[in-house]
């Protein structure tokens, strides 16, 4: 069963106030119906520390944020925080009754995992599913790429992409970042820790847990060519047509709207 989505492609990297406002407004779009379902596919300037829906905006060392000039937003999904910078961001969007998206959480993440596993595959990278591993009792870590859950992708046991997911009644959103290059360990300057020596351990630490394409291929891969392999993987595995667009007219205002209201707005920044 071939079905249209609507294809997203954003090379031009945008603020993270944006790119959240951009994704929540196709969430209720495709969820009224008024836009097909959407994968979309950009990146971030300047660097934008991520926060998850729930997460305690004390996790976060707000002067040296500032001091290196790096944005923050929340995300309107779960998870923990994600530094997103040297990356390819995707997101997909569409009715919960979508055949590809239908039924429980797991069952979503799991066909969207198919088509994630393949681009990778297809850039040359061996990687697989992670299954469920659940945290230490008591275990509190703020940082995504140290927390694997399952429908991850992983290279030899090391976190490859962060995803999360939001349901309405109507819809839902599932985004993540492939990180293509650069320092994972960055994201410990702009989080509280105990000590220094706190901070050292859980640099080292990530760096364990997580991995980059440039790490793992010793090699770039350009932006361009990862989203290719995204949009050649989703077409196959999930059996699509992707057809080019552009944000509506209502779905740009809607963003512009939630940009200001919302996604740059203290009260919704510092809510947790």
């Amino acid at each position: 069963m071939t079905d249209s989505w609507r294809l997203l492609l954003e090379p031009e990297p945008m603020r993270g106030a944006w790119n959240m406002a951009v994704d929540e407004a196709i969430l209720e779009a495709t969820g009224r119906r008024e836009s097909l379902p959407t994968l979309r596919l950009y990146a971030w300037t300047p660097a934008c520390l991520s926060l998850g829906y729930a997460q305690p905006i004390r996790d976060v060392d707000l002067a040296k944020l500032d001091m290196l000039g790096w944005d923050l937003v929340r995300r309107p999904t779960g998870g923990r925080a994600v530094l997103h910078v040297d990356e390819l961001t995707y997101s997909v969007s569409g009715p919960v009754d979508e055949p590809r998206l239908e039924g429980t959480v797991l069952d979503s993440y799991s066909r969207v995992a198919a088509a994630l596993l393949k681009a990778l595959h297809d850039l040359g990278l061996p990687v697989e599913i992670q299954e469920h591993k659940k945290m230490k009792k008591g275990e509190v870590n703020p940082v995504c790429f140290q927390t694997s859950s399952t429908y991850e992708i992983t290279l030899d046991g090391k976190k490859l992409i962060g995803s999360a997911q939001v349901r309405r009644r109507e819809s839902m959103l599932q985004h993540g970042s492939l990180p293509l290059a650069g320092d994972l360990g960055r994201i410990t300057q702009v989080l509280r820790y105990t000590d220094e020596e706190a901070r050292r351990k859980a640099r080292a630490t990530l760096l364990q847990d997580a991995t980059t394409i440039e790490s793992a291929l010793g090699r770039v891969i350009a932006w361009e060519e990862a989203s290719q392999a995204f949009i050649d993987a989703f077409t196959i595995t999930l059996d699509l047509r992707l057809n080019p667009g552009v944000l509506s007219e209502g779905e740009n205002a809607r963003a512009r709207d939630l940009e200001k209201t919302k996604y740059s707005h203290l009260d919704w920044t510092a809510n947790k």
